[in-house]
Parts: C-alpha cells; sequence; structure tokens
C-alpha cells in the first residue's frame, strides 16, 4: 500500500512518497553486511582509545605538577592546568559522535571511515598539544607568525 502526501510550502508543495509494507513487521530480521576492511574501522576505534588514555594521564600529571586535588574540575587560579583538562574534556565531549560516525559509516566506506578516523585523532592530539602551553590563544590562521 503506498500514498503520496502533499503539503503546502511558501512557495511550491512538497510532496512526500510513504510506503506501507504490510509484510514488514517488527519480527523480520534484519541483517549488516560487515565489508572484509572494517577491521582498519576497529583498528581506528581501539586507536581512539588509546588518545584518550593519553590526555586522561596528561591531566593526572598536571594534577600532580600544580597540586590540583580531586574532584576539583577547574582551578581558580592555573590557566595551564585548566587548558590540559579542557582539551581532555573537549575530546570527551564529542567522542559519541566521533565513534558513531567513525563505526556506521565505516559499514559502507571502511578504508575512507579510517582514514578520516586517524586525520581527526591526530587532529585531536595536535590540538591538545597547542592547547597544553596555556598561553594566549592565537587565530587559527596557520600562516600567522
Amino acid at each position: 500500500m503506498s500514498q503520496f502526501c502533499c503539503r503546502p510550502t511558501s512557495v511550491t508543495y512538497v510532496c512526500v512518497y510513504y510506503s506501507v509494507m504490510s509484510t514488514l513487521t517488527s519480527s523480520t530480521p534484519v541483517s549488516i553486511t560487515v565489508p572484509g576492511e572494517y577491521g582498519y574501522v576497529i583498528l581506528v576505534a581501539v586507536g581512539s582509545a588509546f588518545v584518550l588514555t593519553w590526555k586522561a594521564m596528561q591531566v593526572g600529571k598536571a594534577r600532580k605538577k600544580f597540586n590540583i586535588p580531586y574532584p576539583t574540575m577547574y582551578s581558580p587560579d592555573n590557566t595551564q592546568f585548566n587548558c590540559i583538562q579542557r582539551a581532555h574534556q573537549n575530546t570527551l565531549e564529542n567522542y559519541p559522535q566521533f565513534l558513531l560516525l567513525l563505526l556506521v559509516g565505516g559499514l559502507e566506506w571502511p578504508v575512507a571511515s579510517a582514514g578520516a578516523g586517524i586525520v581527526y585523532l591526530a587532529g585531536r592530539i595536535a590540538y591538545a598539544r597547542g592547547y597544553y602551553t596555556g598561553g594566549e590563544l592565537k587565530s587559527y590562521d596557520p600562516f600567522q607568525k
């Protein structure tokens, strides 16, 4: 059973084709084909855990160095510690989206997803190393001297 649904917009009608399949039920099995190159995607996902661990270790070292006790998240007077903590926290905030896109995208484009994941992780490391300095933030223009 199929039907069209047309709804007016400001200028034209937007028609959406709805298809209702009476044979598809909630008990119909769904299969997902995993490509042979998906191992690259898994390697990048495991590598991302090492990047997170490295960043967590940097925060731990900074806690010792600057004498910031747990559970204090940010120091009221130490900018460098805050930068180290924030770089790690920012990565954690974006990690679920990264893994979702990596793992789901890898089902269709495993090599491209793995390559993009490596570039993303290298960017996170470069971002962290630059942000760890705690100095004045400069423009992101790479050609600025």
